[in-house]
């Protein structure tokens, strides 16, 4: 745990001094987000903010490969989210600078998730009566889904300053959790790709949140929320690799199927969201690709709560999700309860505090 505890403080470091660095040359060469009357900020903001994440996961990985433990972790899964990443990075800072259709985006998801299969890192079994493995081509197929979905889920959700970043550290705190108690629970390895990738995947967020909360002084663009979803997504994927389903019983079948349902469950507002947008959209007429003013987000900064507020009710929200279900695999259904209560007490808590008088730019 102390090697793990040290390589997100490491990622978290070097995320936040590389970041004003990206803010500069993301300004040099034109990566500036403007203006649109859909959007909350009020000055021009810096994007590439994903470049940043993406060099400090790289450097991470090279220093925590001499750690003891934590080293294990750098092998070939890891090295393929890396170069995975990296793909996607590129694709995303094309989009932040030049506005990409999203054929071109979509196209570029599905060759970042590719990068992936060509490193073995695909979900291999699935619970239909029991488990069964799946054949190599449909194993590949839901792979490929689950990264477009997970991508483009944590895409929808970065509309607003400090989002994204806090709603992925709370969902990454969740998997990190139940990797590691999983691997307890299991005795095998603590050492793996899932630890290693959700610990640098907070780390980064934290490292990054400081320059976005808002004000925010740069966005992580879509170079970042890709990046973002594809780790998610690859943590999810990676640990599902790591259980023998011809060793699991019935009773632990709820468990080790978690890593494939929590990032519905973490990401289950902005998906609620999508649904709501694309339904509204279609009764007026419109695509459901056509953007507004309309999200949850955009509700609760109309209804007078400031822009950090806000923020913080949806992490809440988010936690009241994502830490029951973590919880309910290997505690009483009452201790997962009582923590659902907890939190969801105080989301409300917060929600009928007084409201700011003004919304913040």
């Amino acid at each position: 745990m102390r090697e793990y505890l040290v390589t997100l403080l490491i990622s978290a470091a070097l995320c936040y001094l590389i970041t004003p660095i990206v803010r500069t040359q993301a300004i040099r060469f034109g990566a500036v987000a403007g203006i649109r009357e859909r959007d909350i900020h009020s000055t021009p903001t810096a994007r590439w903010g994903g470049v940043a994440m993406w060099a400090a996961m790289a450097l991470t990985f090279l220093i925590v490969s001499n750690l003891p433990l934590v080293g294990k972790s750098v092998g070939q899964e890891a090295q393929g989210v890396l170069l995975a990443s990296a793909a996607i990075v590129l694709v995303g800072m094309a989009d932040d600078r030049f506005e990409l259709d999203a054929l071109t985006k979509l196209a570029g998801q599905v060759f970042t998730a590719g990068i992936l299969l060509l490193y073995g890192i695909q979900i291999l079994w699935l619970p239909i009566n029991g488990v069964i493995t799946l054949p190599p081509s449909i194993g590949q197929l839901l792979t490929v889904l689950i990264v477009l979905v997970v991508i483009n889920a944590v895409n929808f959700i970065d509309g607003m300053d400090g989002l994204a970043a806090g709603v992925v550290a709370i969902s990454g705190i969740a998997f990190f959790a139940f990797a590691y108690l999983l691997a307890v629970d299991y005795g095998f390895s603590r050492a793996g790709a899932p630890s290693l990738i959700t610990a640098v995947l907070i780390g980064i967020c934290l490292g990054f949140l400081p320059h976005n909360i808002s004000p925010a002084k740069i966005f992580m663009g879509d170079s970042g929320s890709m990046l973002l979803g594809l780790l998610l997504s690859a943590a999810a994927i990676t640990l599902t690799g790591q259980v023998d389903p011809n060793a699991i019983s019935a009773e632990k079948l709820g468990p080790t199927l978690l890593p494939l349902l929590l990032p519905f469950a973490v990401l289950a507002i902005p998906f609620l969201d999508l649904l709501l947008a694309v339904s509204r959209r279609v009764k007026a007429g419109k695509s459901p690709f056509a953007p507004d003013n309309l999200h949850l987000h955009h509700r609760l900064l109309a209804a007078g709560n400031s822009t950090n507020k806000t923020a913080l009710i949806l992490y809440l929200s988010t936690a009241t999700i994502a830490f029951p279900v973590t919880v309910l695999a290997f505690a009483p259904w009452w201790v997962a309860t009582i923590t659902a209560v907890v939190l969801a007490s105080l989301t409300l808590a917060l929600l009928s505090l007084k409201k700011s008088k003004k919304v913040d730019a």
